[in-house]
């Protein structure tokens, strides 16, 4: 299987009523470990009470936890969530935290340059220290995937640019590339004509853009691939896009055909949304049963 790096934000997702360990790369991590991939995270927590479950999750979801580091400035993140009656979820995230601050070391920049894949998202750039860190590590990644999570008021389309012309594979929602595509000048109304505008302004060939409970649309090498989701009853969508996006990339960098990663992704995302929080346990048998094969 694929060794795979990801990079980023590791928190904890604060619910009304509980709380729980999250942060969009971890959820692709640990889903991408669940499939059997050689994963590793790095990221940063804090030398306090939050931040030790964390780096035990993390060993125990079997990911190499060496690149964790651990600050004695900053404290562990945390994400206060809200959902709504359909259980779309909106996001409070404090400023800054440890996964802010994390530093380059030529460590790291080898275990990316090993690697046949380098996750990474647009929040962690929203502090110039690890920002700089993700920059440095682009230039070592073999085929860099960028998971575009547009959390107001963390980002400018400036820096979204720059990190697209710099990724190999690119995912956003339907509403970031309609966003996006406007900012870069685009005349499209239409999905798949936003989505070629894309590839062509950022020389990208591999693009995905989900859309919710209507499944996603996938680019690859000039062809389009499509799934039209699958009708479940929604608990809540915390993680959801996170285990579409490590099932897509497991099963691409692993050698499955477009079509047949595009299927298992949307049906990995929907039982995630079918169930409570970002890390279910799914097992591949009840993703076979789901897709009906």
């Amino acid at each position: 299987m694929a060794k795979i790096v990801c990079f980023g934000e590791v928190l904890w997702d604060v619910f009304p009523t509980h709380k729980k360990i999250g942060g969009a790369p971890l959820n692709v991590a640990i889903r991408l470990q669940s499939f059997g991939n050689n994963v590793t995270m790095i990221s940063a927590i804090g030398n306090d009470e939050l931040g030790k479950p964390i780096l035990d999750f993390i060993k125990e979801n079997g990911i190499n936890s060496k690149f964790i580091q651990i600050l004695n400035d900053f404290s562990t993140g945390e994400v206060a969530v809200t959902l709504d009656k359909k259980g779309g979820a909106t996001y409070q995230i404090i400023h800054p935290k440890a996964w802010d601050k994390i530093a380059f070391t030529t460590e790291i920049s080898e275990v990316v340059k090993e690697a046949d894949a380098f996750v990474f998202g647009s929040l962690i750039n929203r502090d110039e220290v690890s920002k700089n860190t993700l920059y440095q590590l682009l230039d070592f990644a073999k085929y860099a995937i960028f998971d575009v999570n547009l959390r107001a008021p963390f980002y400018t389309k400036e820096i979204l640019v720059e990190l697209m012309q710099k990724a190999n594979f690119i995912k956003f929602n339907d509403d970031e590339l309609y966003e996006i595509s406007a900012f870069l000048g685009s005349k499209f109304n239409n999905l798949e004509q936003n989505i070629h505008f894309i590839s062509e302004k950022t020389n990208t060939k591999h693009i995905c853009v989900t859309k919710g409970e209507h499944g996603a649309v996938l680019l690859y090498n000039n062809e389009l691939f499509y799934n039209s989701g699958y009708k479940i009853k929604v608990k809540d969508t915390v993680g959801s896009g996170d285990s579409f996006l490590a099932s897509l990339t497991s099963k691409l960098i692993n050698g499955s055909t477009p079509q047949k990663a595009i299927d298992f992704a949307c049906a990995v995302g929907a039982l995630v949304a079918q169930s409570e929080g970002a890390n279910p346990i799914i097992s591949e048998k009840e993703i076979t049963d789901f897709i009906g094969i």
